[in-house]
Formats: C-alpha cells, structure tokens, sequence
C-alpha cells in the first residue's frame, strides 16, 4: 500500500505556494505611475521659500536665473560656484542634471503675477547691474498628469462595474470562472476518491435493502460486461425517497466512494437563479460536463426543489422558470439524444409531489425506498456511531439502546451518542455511562429539563395527577404503549412527560388507535377525578386524538356511519382543490362522528381511572415525591401488566432465528467440547 502511494503522484502532498496574483502588478503599476508624475512636476523635488530669501540671493549675487513656469510658480537657480555655499545646504540638485525636471534649486509659489513683477523689477533697481540675473517665461504641460486625471474617472467606473458583476456571477461560476458571464455554468461539484470522498459502504449501517439495489449500479459500473453479456442496460437513475435523517445523501456518499467513476453533486436549489433561463443553462452545462467524463454520476439531492409537479394554469402557483428548468432535465435525462453511461442518483424525502413525467421509467428505473430503521438496523447504526467515542461504560450496548429509542433516525442516533458524550463531559466523568445515554435520549426527545422553573403547589399537584392518569390508563389497557417512565419536572415547552416505547407496528387496527386515544385523554380525565375540574394542560393531548379521530373515519374508513372510504390523496396533486373531496352532509356526519369516538374514550377513561381510583392517588403522591418514576412503580401499585408488546414477540422471534441460524453455523465447522463454553444469544442480548 505505501508503494502504491509513492508511486501515485495523486497521493503526494500538496505544497502551499503563494498564487499569484496579477492584481498586484496592477498595484504596482499604478504607484511607478504616481510616482513619475509627482517627479515629473517642476516642484516634486525642490523645496520651497519665501521672497525674502529670493532677495538675499540676488543681493549676495548668487542667482543665476529665475524660469516663470505657468505664472504659477518660480524656479530658482543658483550659479554653480554658489550652489556649495554653507548656506544654501537645504537646496535640491547640488549637482546639475540631477533627477529632476528642471535642474533648479528652489521655487517661489507667485500668488499674483502683477505683484511677484513688481517684486522683481524693485530688487533689481536696488542691487549691481552684474548680481542681475534674467527673467524667462514658460509653459510646460504635465502630460502624464492629463493622461492620469483623463482616465482615472473611467477606470473607477471599470473597476466598480467588475466588482459587482463579479460578485453576481462568482457564486454561480461553480468553480468555472466566475463573472456574469458564467452564471449559466453548473455549480455541481466533482468528487474524487482519492481525495474527497472517505465513505463506503461498510460505514452505511443498516439499509440492507436499498444498498443492494444500489451496490448493483456501483457493480455495473466496475464490471459492465458481466450485465451486458445478457442483454442487460445499466439503470438510467435511482431516486432515493425516504424520511429526513435516515441516510439518503450518506448512502450516495458511499455510491462516490466505491464506484471509482466521476461523482457529480449538487443540490435541487443550486439550478434556481434570479436571471431567467439560467436553471436551464445549468442543466445543459452540467450533462455536458457528465458526457465528456462518462461513464459518471450525477447526484441532485433534494431534486422537490425543481422537480415539483408542473401546474396546469401558471396563474395559479406554478412557477414558469422552475418548469423550464424541469422540462430541460427531462429531456437530458431521457430525451432525443442518448447520455450512454450517465447515471443520475435523486433524494427527496417529498416524492408525493414529484411530476409524473420525472419518476416514469426511462428517468427513473428505480425508487429505493429508505425507511426509518427497525430495531435490528438501529442496533448495527448504533454499533458505527458508539465507535468514536473514547470510553464507554461495558453496560451500554446496542441492543439495549436500539430498544429505546424506536422511531429514531439515524441522524437521531448520531445525535444520541454525541449529546451522551457532551452529557458525560459535563459531569466531568471520565467514560460514558448508561444514564448518560438515558439523558441524552430524554434531552432530544422531551427537550432540556427546566428544574428552575416556577410552579406552585397547586399546579405541581395538577401535573402530577394529569401524569399519573396517563401512566395509570396506559397500563390497565391492552393495546397502550408500554410505559417507561413519567416526570413532573418541565422539559421544553412540556410541564410534565411521560416516556412510552411504542410499537412498531407495520398494521394498526381500530381497537389499537382506540386504546391509544384512551390512554391519551388519561390525562384530563385524571383531573377532572381527582380535582373536579379540567386545565389547559390537555391542549396538546386534545390535538393528537382530534387528528386521530379524523385520520379514524376520513383516512382509514373505520365508521360505521361513514362507511368505508378514504379522502386521502396519496399522491400530493390536489394542491388547487378549493373544495373537500365531499359533501356538507357528510362533513357533518364526520363531525359527530368525530365527537362521538372521543367522548367514548373519555368516558371509558374516566371509567378506568375511578374503578382504580386508589392507585391513581397513590401514583400521583409517589409522583409528587420523586418527580420521577418508572415502571417498577408501576408495577409495585397495580401489579405486573397481564399483556405482552409485539416488541416481546419480535425478540423471542428474533431469538429463535439467530440460535437457529448459529446452530447450523457451528454444528458443520466443530463440535464443541463438554469444557468448552457456548455464549448463547441470551447472554448476548442480557439487559440491566
């Protein structure tokens, strides 16, 4: 591998020379030039005196001449038997013929010709005829002067109009040139592995699914015959469609660091510009580049930015430089002409809205779909992101985090192990420990705890109890989330929480969305048990059933009333419906439908919470004390809960996979010995 990197002239170290500038010859061109002109001057280098001095000189007979320059000023010049006396040791050019214009010694500024003739006519009446020196009259031009002065003005002028288109077209020139005049240039960047690009796909946890679909193109392009030897074409473009955070752009990462092609990014947006047309220019400029250097790879992230679905009537939102820059891509990517071996890679996590035209075959072959990750994908996300960190307690591991924190990106993930860290440091420890990573997942999900905050007994007994009725009705039904824990003390914009471990369910039924709006209105129920009355405090818990309801009977079709329909659009295009997809009569008969599946929860939670009505009161009192409690508590007042959680399933299924799968890995390479000890998945997956 050394020798590799000795003889690769890519691997060499750069070496940090200054660049040169030609801005600086400007510079100095233009000093020479103020130079010169001040010297060309009569005066740039003599010094100047006053009249009375001008008489001594006469008087003393060591004037040789006076030069009246422009009726401005008087140029003196002193014999040259004269010029060493001591004192005339200020006066310029000792020697003639020195650097200069004129060669004088000293110059008179004449304020007023009339007065400076009377001067000198006086002086002369007064002294011997031979200490008399002549008068002499000339006009000399400064030419570098007027040149300067007459072309100055406009090289400002050049100077300000090259500054400001610079600075327009600069950030468009995408390391092209820059000026106004390559602003139609693509702004995409290229990529090169060995220098850019230190992503594969081992550092890609999880998303097992879509790196097989993409690790095919990257396969097709290192070996192409292998494909083609059948009959095969190489994808034309794979859109990556998923929620934020689950990897899409690190998943193109790894496309540039592996396919050892030309690797062209940029963004959606980077195509939209003030000027009109310039998207489109981009467009072409950016294939252009991507033909000369094919076979390649272009990635857009974020292709929504241009790629939204085209409107009918352009009065009505639809913006007509975006669809230009649209149509222009479509074309390049599947039209007349052919971009043999350019492959076009998209994410979105907005493909609802995407235009047909942009996600039919012949553009886009394939839509990889990326998805929040399941418990086993967060364990191997896990895994790569608890690597950096220095020293870890041996408790922490990631099958234990991966069950906490279901729903969770891996953006999230990441997120979790770097505010542990932070967490740890804080508390100037010296690894990170277990809690710290509990902290770190409460502080991003519930917000930074607010243990200074103001509350009176009154309302910490409100919270208490609203918690507690949530805690208690979750636990007595079925299909609840399982509760962790549950905190009065206020974290964000929250004066209480508590923690639950949903589900990951790939199907919800009726009675599951039920449950859940009954362990939700837990909380309002609660108080109006124990105190009679109801708070603001449900503002929130109010909202979600509401949307639940709806979603129950608009979305899901599971009314009797209503029937089975759904008015969800799935495909995002109904933006310039002014109307619902239904009548006034069956919005009211949604509405009372709506009120009717809510109040049946509430009822069924007051119910629930009266008929345990002693250990909702002990709940709240033990949170009142603590502040905190969790499931042990829990399980202390009302028992352990007589349900299991599909998570319990899928562990015990998981389980049996894995000893399977370990069982017919052994069995053919060794029998194990009676001394020898086995690590059974159990205590693999051991929890504390």
């Amino acid at each position: 591998m050394e020798q590799n990197n000795k003889n690769n002239p890519k691997n060499t170290p750069k070496t940090n020379k200054p660049k040169f500038n030609i801005y600086w010859i400007y510079g100095g061109l233009f000093v020479l030039f103020l130079i010169i002109n001040f010297y060309s001057t009569s005066t740039g280098s003599l010094k100047e005196i006053q009249w009375q001095k001008v008489e001594q000189i006469i008087k003393h007979g060591d004037l040789k001449e006076i030069v009246v320059v422009n009726r401005e000023t008087a140029e003196i010049y002193l014999k040259s038997e004269s010029i060493q006396k001591e004192e005339y040791k200020d006066a310029s050019n000792k020697k003639d013929n020195t650097f200069g214009s004129s060669g004088a010694q000293y110059y008179y500024t004449i304020l007023s010709m009339d007065d400076f003739v009377q001067k000198w006519d006086k002086i002369n009446t007064e002294v011997p005829e031979e200490n008399r020196a002549p008068l002499k009259n000339e006009t000399r031009e400064d030419i570098f002067g007027n040149i300067f002065w007459n072309i100055f003005p406009f090289i400002i002028i050049i100077v300000i109009w090259i500054f400001i288109f610079r600075r327009m077209g600069g950030a468009g020139s995408g390391g092209s040139g820059s000026g106004i005049f390559s602003i139609g240039k693509s702004k995409a960047k290229e990529f090169n592995k060995e220098t850019d690009i230190n992503v594969n796909f081992n550092d890609v946890a999880g998303l097992e699914e879509a790196k097989v679909e993409i690790k095919e193109i990257v396969d097709f392009l290192k070996n192409p015959k292998k494909y083609t030897d059948l009959g095969g074409k190489i994808p034309k473009g794979a859109l990556l469609v998923g929620p934020p955070g689950t990897g899409k752009t690190l998943l193109a990462k790894a496309v540039a660091g592996e396919a050892h092609v030309p690797f062209f990014s940029m963004s959606g947006s980077d195509f939209v510009e003030m000027f009109v047309g310039v998207g489109a220019s981009r467009v072409r400029d950016l294939f252009k580049k991507a033909k000369e250097k094919s076979p390649c790879i272009i990635f857009i992230d974020e292709i929504d930015a241009i790629g939204r679905a085209r409107g009918n009537n352009p009065n009505m939102g639809a913006n007509d430089e975006r669809e230009n820059t649209l149509n222009q891509l479509l074309t390049e990517m599947d039209g007349f002409g052919t971009n043999s071996g350019v492959i076009i890679l998209a994410a979105t996590n907005r493909a609802d809205i995407l235009d047909k035209a942009l996600l039919r075959a012949g553009r886009f072959d394939r839509q990889i779909h990326v998805e929040l990750p399941d418990i086993k994908e967060r364990q191997e996300i896990f895994k790569v992101h608890l690597k950096p960190l220095k020293s870890i307690s041996t408790d922490i591991t990631p099958e234990f985090l991966a069950k906490q924190t279901p729903g969770f990106s891996g953006a999230d993930i990441a997120n979790v192990c770097n505010e542990a860290a932070l967490i740890a440091a804080r508390k100037d420890k010296k690894k990170v420990e277990k809690q710290d990573v509990l902290d770190a997942i409460d502080r991003i999900v519930g917000g930074l705890e607010k243990k200074n905050k103001i509350i009176t007994k009154n309302e910490k007994r409100a919270i208490a109890y609203h918690e507690a009725g949530h805690a208690t009705v979750s636990w007595l039904i079925e299909y609840a989330n399982p509760l962790i824990k549950v905190t009065i003390i206020p974290r964000g914009r929250a004066l209480g929480a508590a923690w639950y471990l949903p589900e990951e369910r790939q199907i919800t039924t009726k009675d599951q969305i039920l449950d859940e709006m009954c362990a939700t209105l837990g909380g309002r129920a609660s108080e109006e048990v124990n105190f009679g009355k109801v708070s603001t405090g449900a503002l929130n818990d109010l909202e979600k059933v509401t949307k639940q309801a709806y979603a129950l009977i608009t979305y899901y079709g599971m009314s009797t009333e209503v029937g089975h329909l759904s008015f969800y659009d799935s495909t995002g295009q109904s933006a310039y419906n002014f109307t619902k997809p239904y009548s006034e009569k069956t919005s009211e008969l949604i509405d009372v439908e709506v009120k009717k599946i809510i109040d049946e929860q509430y009822q069924r939670a007051l119910k629930l919470l009266n008929d345990n009505k002693e250990g909702l009161v002990a709940l709240g009192e033990r949170l009142m004390e603590k502040e905190v409690i969790f499931t042990e508590d829990l399980e202390e007042i009302f028992g352990k809960r007589q349900w299991t959680n599909r998570s319990d399933e899928l562990e015990s299924e998981l389980f049996t996979e894995e000893q399977v799968q370990n069982t017919e890995e052994i069995i053919p390479e060794e029998i194990p010995t009676e001394d020898a000890k086995i690590e059974t998945p159990e205590e693999d997956n051991k929890i504390e």
